[in-house]
């Protein structure tokens, strides 16, 4: 797989509240770079001006397969059209994925659940923007529960942290290795929270990729 000149690119700005999302096509690329032209809003055709420094996440579809880095912009060039300079980690750290909205990782993220006024914390066994699973005891303190209400913490790796509040369904009680895990449904996410779910989800994914 290589990323090629004329591709269209997806891109999110990392931490947007409203989710915000933009298209762009691959001009030119070099060693450990990559030139866009100017991106575009998806939904209003605005032209988007990101600064130095700005983290993004670009996503990609080829051969009916999703790809997706992270990357960072780097500066600005005009060469009759104006472009936009970002890192570019490399064709062999592209994350290949196949349901990019429902991407899962493990990782053990405090979640707190309302028993009707009453909190009680958990931690996670994994993460999506479909659902998650929690670490339980050995009993099952979801029993008999139809729809919960969670708060979930999102600790990001610039140190922001989001604070996810939603409800969600329990749908199945499995073990693993000896402890007993607990997965959950959500049920009418925010689609600002599910976009920082995703970018979660990739980030963590993208950090294993790194100490690999």
């Amino acid at each position: 797989m290589r990323l090629s000149i004329g591709t269209t690119l997806t891109i999110d700005k990392d931490f947007s509240e409203k989710g915000d999302k933009y298209k762009s096509k691959v001009v030119d690329y070099g060693d450990g770079f990559v030139m866009i032209d100017y991106p575009a809003h998806i939904d209003t055709g605005k032209t988007a001006f990101f600064m130095d420094g700005t983290q993004l996440l670009i996503s990609f579809v080829e051969n009916k397969m999703s790809y997706a880095f992270r990357t960072e912009v780097t500066g600005r060039v005009n060469r009759g059209i104006p472009m936009l300079k970002l890192t570019y980690p490399g064709d062999d750290q592209l994350i290949k994925i196949q349901r990019r909205e429902f991407v899962r990782v493990e990782t053990a993220i405090d979640v707190a659940v309302d028993f009707g006024g009453l909190y009680q914390q958990f931690v996670a066994e994994d993460i999506s923007a479909g659902g998650i699973a929690l670490n339980i005891g050995q009993e099952d303190p979801f029993e008999g529960s139809e729809v919960l209400d969670l708060t979930i913490v999102l600790p990001f790796a610039n140190d922001d942290i989001k604070y996810i509040r939603t409800k969600a369904k329990p749908v199945r009680i499995w073990e693993k290795d000896g402890r007993r895990i607990a997965s959950m449904q959500f049920s009418n996410i925010d689609v600002s929270d599910r976009q920082n779910i995703i970018r979660f989800c990739f980030e963590r994914q993208l950090q294993e990729r790194n100490t690999k």
